[in-house]
C-alpha cells in the first residue's frame, strides 16, 4: 500500500516556450494569481477545507495564463485548453479561475461564464466556486451568491459569474470577459461553443476562454478539433500566439499497460488520486473490453475509437454446454424479443433462473426470418442462412416479411411446454404484436413488459450478462446463429460507464443478444430461486 502525500510537491516555473520573444513574465501578477487561488479552500473530500494549493501542473498553467503578457501589458494568451483525465483537479482549478476572474482580474462589469453540454455538468464548476466562496469570509461578505439563478454577483465592480449549457434559450447579447467551458467532449454540437467564443468578448482588452475536458469518442466533434489544434500548437506544427494548450494524455506509441504512462498523462496522481484506485481500475478493464474502453479514455485521457467488440469469445465459447431442453419442461422462464420491422432477423431467447442448486441462467434461442429474402440475406449478411435452415436452428415464415401472427402462435405452443413469465419486447413499432401477446398472455398466465433500449434499462443487465458469462453461470448451448450475433457486438459507452448494444455500429446481426439481455433483465428480478419448481408442478409432456 503506498502512502499518500499531504503535500504537493515542491515546484520551480519556467515559463512555456509558446511565450513570444515580445512577451514578458510578470511576476507580480503571476504571484497575484496564485496568492488569490491559495486563500480558497478545497471543497470535497479528504482536501475539504484545506487551503487550495496548486500542484505543479496547475500553478504551471496559472503562471504561464496570467503571468505572460504581451508588448501591450495585456495577457498573451485569450484562450487555455486542458485536457487531462478525470479527478485530477481540473474542476476545482477552473473554479478557482472563475473567481479570479470575478474578483481579482481587475475588470469593470465583468461577465464570467460556466458552459457545458447540460446544466447539471455546467453547474458542477459552479457549484463549486460558490463552495470555496461559502468557505472564504471575505469573498461572502463582497458578493451576492443567487443559488436558484445559479449566479454569484460582485456588487462592487458590478460584476457576476453564471451558468449557461446547451438548454439555454437566449444565448445573445454577451459581454464575455471569463468563460469556463466544462467537458467539452460532451457537446453534441458547436452551437454553443461557437456562440460564447466567437465575438463575446470583442469589448474586452484580456478575455479568457478557459476549456477543460477530458478526452472524447466523436472524432467529428468540436473538441476534436480543438485537441488537433492543442496537439498541433504543441509540437510547433500550427502558430497561434493566443492559444494555450495543455494535453495530458497517452501518446500513440506509449503502453496504455505501463505505470509510468499512467503517472505522466495523471498529474496529479498520488495527490487527488490514490495510485491504488488507478491500478484496480487497470485491472479491470483488463478483463472487460468496455472497462478497457473506459479506462484508456478517462484514466488515460486517450482519444479511443467509438466501437468496442464486447465479448471475449473464449469466455462465451467455455459456457457452451450441452442442453436438454426435456430437462427444462415445466421450468419457469424469461423471454426477451427483439423484433423486426421488415426482412430482417426477429428473436425469442428464453433465459430460465438457476434453481436448486443450479447456478446457471440456461438461454434457448429462437429465430425467424422471411423465406423470400433467404437468398437475399445470405449475399448479403454472408451467413449460411440455407444451411441453417436446413438443420432446424431458425425458422422462416412466408412472404418477405416476418409474420407476426406466426411467432405468436409458436409462442403459445412454447406456453404449453415452458412456465412463461414475462415477455420484455422493444416497445418500437410492435403495438399489435403487444395486444396479441397480451391476449395470448391472459390464457397462459404471462405479463408482456415493454423495454427500453436507452442506457437506462440496457445498462444494468448488459453489465450483468457479462459478468455471469466471466463467471461461467451462463448456459447457450452453442447455438450457431447466437454465437455469430455474439461476435458482432458493439457496444456504446457513455461518460458515466453505462454501456448498451449499437445495432447501427454493430454492422453485422445482434438481435439474438439484444433479446438474451431484455430476457435476462426480467430473470434476474423475478428469477433466482431457490426451490424447485418441479415441487408444485411435475414435468409437462407435450
Amino acid at each position: 500500500m503506498r502512502e499518500r502525500r499531504t503535500t504537493v510537491p515542491d515546484f520551480k516555473y519556467k515559463p512555456t516556450p509558446l511565450m513570444l520573444p515580445t512577451s514578458r513574465y510578470d511576476v507580480r501578477r503571476a504571484d497575484f494569481a496564485v496568492n488569490f487561488i491559495s486563500m480558497l479552500k478545497h471543497t470535497t473530500g479528504e482536501w475539504y477545507g484545506k487551503p487550495f494549493q496548486l500542484m505543479p501542473w496547475q500553478e504551471q498553467i496559472i503562471r504561464d495564463i496570467f503571468g505572460i503578457v504581451g508588448e501591450d501589458g495585456y495577457r498573451q494568451f485569450r484562450t487555455a485548453y486542458v485536457e487531462v483525465g478525470k479527478k485530477n483537479g481540473k474542476s476545482e482549478l477552473a473554479a478557482a479561475i472563475a473567481l479570479y476572474l470575478l474578483f481579482a482580474d481587475g475588470e469593470a462589469g465583468a461577465e464570467v461564464y460556466s458552459c457545458a453540454a447540460d446544466i447539471n455538468q455546467a453547474s458542477i464548476v459552479f457549484n463549486t466556486a460558490k463552495a470555496m466562496v461559502e468557505q472564504c469570509g471575505d469573498l461572502a461578505k463582497l458578493s451576492k451568491l443567487v443559488p436558484s439563478t445559479k449566479r454569484i454577483i460582485f456588487p462592487h465592480t458590478n460584476s457576476f459569474y453564471r451558468v449557461l449549457s446547451s438548454e439555454t434559450k437566449s444565448k445573445q447579447g454577451f459581454n464575455v470577459s471569463g468563460l469556463i467551458f466544462d467537458e467539452l467532449f460532451a457537446q453534441q454540437t458547436r452551437e454553443l461553443f461557437d456562440t460564447m467564443t466567437k465575438y463575446t468578448g470583442d469589448a474586452r482588452r484580456q478575455p479568457l476562454y478557459f476549456l477543460i475536458t477530458t478526452a472524447g469518442r466523436d472524432k467529428t466533434s468540436i473538441c476534436y478539433e480543438i485537441h488537433q489544434k492543442a496537439k498541433a500548437v504543441m509540437d510547433g506544427s500550427k502558430i497561434d500566439p493566443s492559444f494555450y494548450p495543455a494535453v495530458f494524455g497517452i501518446e500513440e506509441d506509449d503502453d496504455w499497460n505501463d505505470e509510468a504512462v499512467w503517472r505522466r498523462v495523471n498529474p496529479s496522481i498520488d495527490v487527488t488520486i490514490p495510485f491504488e484506485t488507478v491500478q484496480a481500475a487497470y485491472e479491470q478493464a483488463k478483463q472487460n473490453p468496455a472497462e478497457e474502453m473506459h479506462f484508456r479514455q478517462f484514466r488515460l485521457n486517450e482519444w479511443c475509437n467509438a466501437d468496442i467488440r464486447w465479448m471475449p469469445m473464449d469466455k462465451w465459447d467455455a459456457c457452451g454446454e450441452d442442453i436438454d431442453f426435456e430437462e427444462y419442461e415445466g421450468r419457469d422462464c424469461y423471454c426477451g424479443l427483439d423484433l423486426s420491422s421488415t426482412g430482417d432477423l426477429t428473436a425469442l431467447v428464453l433465459v430460465f433462473p438457476p434453481v436448486g442448486v443450479d447456478t446457471k441462467y440456461t438461454v434457448m434461442p429462437f429465430y425467424w426470418l422471411p423465406e423470400d429474402v433467404i437468398d437475399l440475406r445470405t449475399r448479403r449478411d454472408h451467413v449460411p442462412y440455407a444451411v441453417w435452415k436446413k438443420t432446424g436452428v431458425f425458422n422462416t415464415t412466408e412472404g418477405n416479411v416476418v409474420d407476426y401472427d406466426y411467432i405468436v402462435a409458436f409462442i403459445a405452443k412454447l406456453s404449453e411446454r415452458f412456465r412463461i413469465r414475462e415477455i420484455a419486447y422493444d416497445r418500437y413499432g410492435a403495438e399489435k404484436i403487444r395486444r396479441d401477446l397480451e391476449e395470448l398472455g391472459a390464457e397462459h398466465g404471462f405479463t408482456v413488459f415493454p423495454f427500453g433500449q436507452g442506457f437506462i434499462s440496457m445498462s444494468p443487465p448488459s453489465k450483468d450478462f457479462y459478468q455471469f458469462v466471466m463467471e461461467g453461470k451462463i448456459r447457450h448451448g452453442k447455438h450457431p446463429v447466437l454465437d455469430w450475433n455474439m461476435g458482432n457486438v458493439i457496444v456504446d459507452q457513455d461518460a458515466a460507464g453505462n454501456i448498451k448494444p449499437n445495432k447501427k455500429k454493430s454492422t453485422e446481426k445482434i438481435d439474438g443478444v439484444v433479446a438474451l439481455i431484455m430476457g435476462l433483465a426480467r430473470a434476474t428480478l423475478g428469477g433466482g430461486i431457490n426451490d424447485s419448481v418441479y415441487d408444485e408442478r411435475g414435468l409437462l409432456f407435450i
